[in-house]
């Protein structure tokens, strides 16, 4: 018997951070270098890193963010009127105005730093296009 050797595709095995991505990716930027922007306007995520190059299109987001956003929300501003009810007994207009604009406040700012986040984690655990050394 011949001893025959396959040429197998390189893949990349260095371990990527999850902290440290999980955290480039909440600030928007790469998580690879962590200097260059990852998204291009709100949500719209740029398709490869102005600074090191890597390709950013493989992310695969869809409805994640925002059902993290609605989550992160809900359980801070539902104990929160919940609590304004019943201590203060505010006018239900008053009460409905101040959650509301926090609601919206908090969701805004949150959604593209849970998408960033989320593509961080993509990119950590080499999900989707982010396993290939391209």
């Amino acid at each position: 018997m011949t001893d025959q050797t396959v040429d197998m595709p390189h893949v990349d095995t260095d371990e990527r951070s999850m902290k440290k991505s999980l955290l480039r990716g909440w600030r928007r930027k790469c998580p690879n270098c962590g200097a260059g922007p990852m998204l291009k306007s709100y949500l719209k995520v740029n398709d490869t890193c102005t600074v090191c190059g890597q390709e950013l299109f493989h992310h695969r987001a869809d409805d994640g963010p925002a059902y993290l956003t609605i989550l992160v929300v809900g359980h801070l501003l539902a104990p929160g009127l919940h609590i304004a009810f019943v201590v203060w007994r505010p006018e239900p207009l008053t009460l409905f105005t101040i959650f509301s604009v926090g609601c919206v406040g908090l969701s805004l700012y949150l959604l593209p730093r849970m998408k960033g986040a989320m593509i961080g984690f993509q990119w950590a655990k080499r999900m989707g296009g982010f396993g290939s050394t391209s």
